[in-house]
């Protein structure tokens, strides 16, 4: 993506079903687990580079003695801060006390048997460390203490709040993360009570019913009454004091969450190839967590997936597919081939199928395999054409003809080239969109001034800002007779409010162009006809409200809207002929056949709580807010 948002945070969780001493002598160390947490938190930075924390919990810790350990840092570099910081703490230690177990144990922080790990993307406000996961929710009954990190956005943060009330809480801060810990912690709390008054009726003293408590707490049952009411796209993953440990996916399994099981550890992760590289295991065996279930790790090493919500129509996010997770995982690659693929009948048409006079490119790295797919697109149109034509002209095709015809190829090229980050230091407008121009360099000498078609591939396109002040311009500088720019993604036209930085309605080149074409074409009145539809919504009950946003949309076809887009991003004295092309809604479904979460695009989203806040975001864009939709 040549503009960069923020999105999705990442997840880890490691249970190990084996003593400590296990992993020091079949592996030599009994640091097994914070190596294998420090990889997973590694192979998934691509999901936060805000700030990152872990946590980790002892097992049967005598009274008086720590057992919850947790660090926190922030920015880019704060996976390798953390573990810097947890090194050092082994760093004087003897070598022979080194490898024992138990009196690491006993002795050293962060030398536990249940581990978690979080990285994070804020998608909004505040960035500082009280805002980086896990949260701890204390107390002195181990089997009350909390610790959860998650990856997730909940769109109805005020109902939420207004339960707590209700409850008799009284919340520190209004954010979805304290509702969901606080939301955990009181049926937590609740539950630890009903079994102690049992217990108590039934003789056993104080000391036996904390073990009791901790053997009986049905963690299923917790999780079903916290999330009854939650309306958003969440993996949440959480450890109780005593040892039980959870991961939880929303009913409609909008955020990923993947899990791997063996006699040794149960792990959980944001993103399947971490796994895979981690603890060496195929791709068959690392399973997802089904919608609406929790994978539930008891103390006792009994593990179950367990329903704590009716699913929905899965709804997967397909960004994730598009861009946000690595490409390493082996389906993900193989559909984000077939989007580039499924584009050529499109680019074919652009160029009236002159390959000849054809580069092929793509920016940014990210979009770099949906290229491959598009390559293979073109060879697989060029072997028909082969065929076609030497089948039906064998008796009277020339020599020269038919040479050209063989050696025809896509004619692919580096062209772009991302250099390194320049600072805008300069205070001037124009001195400083200067030096964004700048920001990509290029390949001389490869397209044919003034005869060439230059074709460039990116996974999506949202502001259309980069390309209109830096990637235009420099394309440009290369004479093609046109620059055609493909979108392996379809049109964004709404906020994401599940996780993902896309929350305005003015970030949007898409939405830009509707408007200008409401307005060119007479029809500005469908915007104030839906602003009074949304206005009138916030009185409705949620499950009633439409995306009434649609209608901005409805009166032009995905050309006339893509047309627009082009002549909004072309900047001015561009020599080149400049075209957009999206991929279709059809074709994305096609390529990502499991993941058909498509509510940015389509504007169909999964929960009540989604046309709530597009509505909300229209409305904040009408009255020039500039501020999200959403607590």
């Amino acid at each position: 993506m040549s503009e960069s948002i923020k999105h999705e945070c990442g997840i880890a969780l490691i249970r190990l079903l084996k003593p400590l001493s296990y992993y020091q002598e079949k592996y030599g160390t009994s640091l097994y687990g914070l190596n294998k947490l420090y990889l997973l938190m590694e192979k998934q930075h691509n999901r936060g580079q805000d700030g990152a924390g872990i946590a980790t919990i002892k097992f049967d810790v005598a009274p008086g003695n720590r057992y919850i350990s947790r660090h926190r840092a922030m920015g880019s570099s704060a996976v390798s801060e953390i573990f810097e910081y947890v090194q050092k703490k082994f760093a004087d230690i003897p070598a022979d006390l080194l490898q024992d177990a138990e009196w690491l144990k006993e002795n050293i922080s962060f030398t536990g048997e249940v581990l978690m790990g979080h990285l994070r993307y804020g998608t909004h406000g505040k960035n500082s460390i009280e805002n980086c996961h896990p949260f701890l929710r204390q107390n002195n009954w181990m089997s009350r203490n909390l610790v959860i990190a998650g990856n997730f956005n909940m769109t109805n943060v005020d109902e939420l709040l207004e339960q707590l009330y209700e409850l008799g809480q009284h919340p520190k801060e209004k954010a979805d993360t304290v509702t969901v810990l606080e939301k955990i912690g009181h049926f937590l709390d609740d539950e630890n009570q009903k079994l102690f008054d049992e217990f108590k009726k039934q003789g056993y003293s104080n000391m036996e019913i904390s073990h009791l408590i901790a053997d009986n707490l049905d963690v299923a049952k917790i999780l079903r009454r916290s999330a009854k009411t939650w309306d958003g796209g969440y993996t949440i993953e959480g450890i109780f004091g005593h040892g039980d440990a959870f991961v939880m996916r929303d009913p409609a399994g909008i955020r990923p969450a993947y899990y791997y099981i063996d006699d040794e550890v149960v792990v959980v992760t944001s993103e399947r190839p971490a796994i895979q590289t981690a603890f060496n295991v195929p791709f068959d065996s690392v399973k997802e967590i089904k919608p609406g279930h929790a994978l539930i790790i008891k103390k006792s090493g009994a593990i179950t997936e367990e329903q704590f919500r009716e699913p929905l129509v899965q709804k997967s996010c397909s960004f994730e597919r598009i861009y946000f997770s690595r490409g390493s995982d082996a389906a993900i690659y193989r559909e984000r081939k077939q989007l580039g693929r499924l584009l050529c009948p499109q680019i074919l048409k652009s160029v009236n199928n002159d390959l000849k006079n054809t580069v092929f490119s793509f920016i940014p790295n990210t979009a770099e395999v949906a290229f491959y797919g598009m390559v293979e697109g073109l060879h697989k149109y060029i072997k028909q054409l082969q065929k076609d034509t030497l089948l039906k002209r064998a008796d009277k095709i020339s020599d020269e003809e038919l040479e050209e015809m063989l050696n025809l190829a896509p004619r692919v090229e580096k062209i772009a080239i991302k250099d390194a980050k320049l600072r805008t230091f300069i205070t001037q407008d124009a001195d400083r969109q200067d030096m964004v121009s700048h920001v990509y360099d290029t390949t001389y000498g490869l397209v044919k001034a003034g005869t060439d078609n230059l074709v460039v591939i990116d996974d999506s396109i949202v502001r259309g800002t980069t390309l209109k002040q830096s990637i235009l311009k420099i394309l440009d500088r290369l004479g093609p007779k046109k620059v055609i720019i493909v979108s392996s993604a379809p049109q964004i036209r709404y906020p994401d409010c599940y996780g993902i930085d896309m929350s305005r309605m003015g970030e949007f080149v898409a939405f830009e162009a509707a408007i200008k074409l409401l307005k060119e074409t007479g029809r500005e009145h469908i915007i104030w006809e839906t602003y009074e539809k949304c206005k009138a919504s916030l009185d409705m009950d949620r499950n009633d409200v439409e995306n009434y946003i649609k209608a901005i949309y409805a009166p032009f076809t995905d050309e006339e809207i893509s047309a627009k887009i082009t002549q909004i991003i072309s900047p001015k004295g561009i020599k080149a002929e400049v075209q957009v092309i999206y991929q279709t809604l059809d074709n994305l479904h096609t390529a990502c056949p499991s993941h058909l979460g498509d509510w940015y695009f389509s504007g169909d989203y999964p929960t009540p709580g989604g046309n709530r806040v597009v509505n909300r975001a229209f409305m904040n864009w009408v009255e020039g807010k500039n501020q999200r939709a959403y607590v």
